[in-house]
């Protein structure tokens, strides 16, 4: 086998994640108010250009969720260790560094290194260096990249042409990929509507269907635009440029996707048990739970939540690092740092939706319904089951979409101040962090603080979007 593959905590947990999804997906398909509340959500233009913009970074993230060692080449059996040293010694050897498939689509960009930073679409280093003259002597120059722009022999000259050339068959190719989204789309509006093609294709244009897909599509034109100009310019330039030791910009960035999507997700699966179990039962049970329960989020809400959180972080930093012989592989020890951050974050931040959900418990409690309940002896689990906790998913539904976004930039905050992931762990926390200390620098370097602002920001801007239309259908006051 060319490859051993690896489950890593947060890989195990997204795709945990993503199967909850999709049973959820097939419980609203069965279930006639769910479905008309996500009709909602479909037929507003927003809801469906943000949950574009969303799925394309999902399949970053779960791309860069497969992950495996790669094997490394068979040695001369002269050469071969000594059996039993090393466990692996008779066998296949793999490296020790753990890839991703996404690692492997962008193996020109992470192979592909230069010396020091480079400019977006450059064809030399940023800074001045001391080059050896062919006739005798040095000379302060910029010297040529190893790989920017390296097939140009005078890149000054021909750059222009050769981008536009590149771009215009880039588009080419986004135009034959939006004409094949576009046939399947007007295909499911003729099924769905037993319309003929030339009804169907004219409905979907002038966005006269029951969901909008128009915006669905024009969301997904611009996306290909730019995913396949990336494709047709990165292995023959930096398209946005180099960092410090060399590494391609546009590869940390979609490097990034992975970290914010697992913060993002991940903290909600430890969020929402606190938030629910603790909300609920302050709300509908009363008395010294109440009380207990608003003393303990009291309590947690006086203290200053990044000291709370650096505190726990550099604890379990210094765990994870005296005990290296837990994990196998650098990647690991990243995963279980990041795993780490996740449950600090979700265990500190649980008390904003816990008091939502204790005021609405409240509520529901009064109500005639579960009066009845209780008046015929329906017990207090019975009642939370079947009358409360129904009654509330909408707001832990709303509540956990508009946190995603706090999320993503509270790990961007915690890697800007040295107390996030692991530094080792691309993030667009650790971009910005790295970034940081060449803004001041002359001639500054932008590229790599813009990258990480620009995909951190259409990243937070689709859920903001996306989470205001879930707000505006599953809110019963909105409707």
């Amino acid at each position: 086998m060319s490859f051993q593959p690896v489950i890593l905590w947060t890989d195990a947990l997204l795709f945990l994640l993503l199967l909850a999804c999709v049973l959820a997906a097939l419980h609203v398909r069965g279930t006639e108010p769910l479905r008309d509340a996500w009709r909602k959500v479909g037929r507003r233009p927003a809801g469906m250009a943000a949950a574009t913009v969303l799925l394309a970074f999902v399949l970053v993230g779960l791309l860069d969720s497969l992950h495996y060692r790669p094997r490394l080449p068979d040695v001369a059996p002269a050469a071969q260790p000594v059996q039993g040293a090393g466990g692996e010694a008779n066998g296949a050897m793999y490296s020790s560094e753990v890839l991703s498939v996404l690692d492997a689509l962008l193996a020109p960009l992470r192979l592909q290194t230069e010396k020091t930073y480079s400019a977006p679409f450059a064809a030399t280093l940023y800074q001045r260096e001391t080059v050896q003259l062919p006739g005798g002597g040095q000379q302060r120059t910029y010297p040529r990249l190893l790989h920017g722009a390296a097939h140009l022999a005078e890149p000054d000259v021909e750059r222009g042409g050769d981008v536009a050339l590149r771009m215009l068959s880039a588009l080419g190719v986004a135009a034959l990929g939006w004409a094949g989204a576009f046939v399947l789309v007007a295909r499911g509006v003729a099924r769905a509507g037993r319309l003929p093609w030339g009804e169907a294709m004219s409905a979907v244009l002038r966005g006269r269907t029951v969901l909008a897909w128009r915006a669905a599509l024009v969301t997904l034109a611009v996306l290909l635009a730019i995913a396949s100009a990336w494709i047709m310019l990165a292995s023959h330039y930096h398209v946005l440029g180099t960092d410090k030791v060399g590494q391609d910009v546009l590869y940390l960035a979609l490097k990034g996707v992975r970290t914010a999507l697992v913060i993002g997700t991940v903290t909600t699966l430890v969020t929402m048990p606190f938030a629910v179990a603790l909300g609920i039962a302050a709300g509908y049970l009363g008395g010294w739970v109440d009380d207990a329960v608003q003393y303990v989020y009291t309590v947690l809400n006086a203290i200053p939540g990044v000291l709370l959180i650096a505190a726990a972080v550099l604890m379990m930093q210094v765990v994870i690092d005296t005990h290296p012989q837990w994990f196998d592989t650098a990647a690991q020890r990243s995963d279980a740092r990041l795993l780490a951050l996740c449950f600090i974050l979700g265990i500190t931040s649980w008390t904003g939706l816990a008091r939502l959900l204790r005021g609405e418990a409240l509520k529901l409690r009064e109500l005639e319904y579960v009066q009845a309940a209780r008046a015929f002896g329906v017990g207090t689990a019975a009642i939370l089951r079947r009358h409360i906790l129904p009654n509330v998913m909408h707001i832990v539904l709303i509540a956990l979409v508009m946190d995603f976004s706090g999320l993503v930039l509270a790990e961007a905050v915690l890697s800007y101040v040295g107390i996030g992931v692991d530094p080792t762990t691309i993030s667009f926390g650790t971009m910005i962090n790295m970034a940081r200390a060449e803004l001041a620098r002359e001639p500054m370097v932008w590229w790599s603080l813009a990258a990480a602002f620009v995909f951190m920001f259409v990243l937070v801007l689709a859920a903001n979007l996306f989470a205001d239309v879930v707000r505006d259908a599953f809110d019963p006051r909105r409707s």
